[in-house]
């Protein structure tokens, strides 16, 4: 079986995209800070018949990242990695000359310093993953289809023929890439476009970006520049680790918790709910993108240049 972490789980997009991962016969590292919440939705994925793993706690605890780690290690290794968990840093947002340092100090350790801490303490497991190399003869992409409906396929083969000291392994072959349709998910005007020749067979992380990142929205300043931070860590990390996938994608604003906070005088009905954004997000597997920033707006290319808001 495969095996992913997902951060920031229990409720939105975390959410719906483990669902979505635990249909296909994944297993699952999940976290959030609330154990109630985390608990229910991990009842509900292991309804699919997949393994799953609920661990409450903070991701800007470096004890609660390895924990999270050791965990996918104890499932059998690490194949994706998905820094979702996030945090606005002021709610509701505030123009930069109200906005709280302390606020933007925890926008910048969520988004930014955590995921990479993260990204360090599963690099060892996420380098040895052989899942996407085995990607194509599991799960191919037909057609046009948003993603391949053939649940449980995955338990056809073992993405971690290593498992034993899997933490102290080198890096994996490279192997090239495959050529990627722009159908749902395209690179956005911003991606470093790594190349398809050094996009390798280890595994890959989707750190959860948004349009604030890249855009200059009154009030959204402390939250886009933590968000603008895991940017560019993450097109260093693609260049710096060529046998992984690195993605790093803006979902659009979406019905949750979060954009509630944010906006807390909009309308929500008005906005996609999370689980439309899946189809892209499972895109990049399905093709084995290469490493870049894409923008998934509710199963379908959006334009690129400035968001919604």
């Amino acid at each position: 079986m495969p095996v992913a972490i997902i951060t920031g789980a229990s409720k939105g997009l975390g959410r719906a995209l483990a669902a979505a991962l635990a249909g296909r016969g994944w297993d699952l590292v999940v976290d959030a800070r609330s154990a109630g919440p985390l608990e229910e939705a991990a009842r509900e994925l292991r309804g699919a018949g997949v393994r799953v793993v609920a661990l409450p706690g903070d991701v800007a605890d470096g004890g609660h990242r390895a924990a999270l780690v050791a965990a996918a290690g104890e499932l059998g290794g690490l194949d994706l990695l998905v820094n979702n968990a996030s945090v606005l840093g002021a709610e509701p947002l505030v123009r930069l000359a109200d906005h709280p340092l302390d606020g933007l100090r925890a926008a910048l350790e969520v988004n930014a310093v955590a995921p990479l801490g993260l990204i360090q303490e599963g690099l060892p497991l996420l380098r040895i993953s052989s899942y996407l190399s085995s990607y194509e003869e599991v799960a191919p992409y037909i057609g046009n289809a948003a993603y391949v409906e053939d649940v449980g396929n995955s338990a056809t083969y073992d993405p971690h023929p290593y498992v034993e000291n899997a933490r102290n392994a080198g890096p994996s072959d490279l192997t090239p890439f495959a050529e990627v349709r722009d159908v749902l998910i395209r690179p956005k005007g911003t991606s470093v476009g790594v190349s398809d020749a050094t996009a390798g067979a280890g595994g890959a992380i989707l750190n959860i970006s948004s349009d604030a990142a890249v855009e200059a929205y009154p009030a959204w300043g402390g939250y886009g520049s933590a968000k603008a931070a895991l940017d560019q860590q993450s097109a260093v990390l693609a260049v710096e680790e060529p046998g992984l996938r690195v993605w790093w994608v803006d979902p659009g604003d979406m019905r949750t918790d979060l954009y509630a906070a944010a906006e807390p005088d909009e309308d929500p009905s008005a906005r996609p709910l999370p689980g439309t954004v899946v189809p892209g997000l499972l895109h990049l597997l399905d093709e084995r993108a290469p490493s870049g920033r894409y923008r998934a707006a509710a199963g379908a290319a959006a334009p690129d240049g400035a968001g919604s808001r």
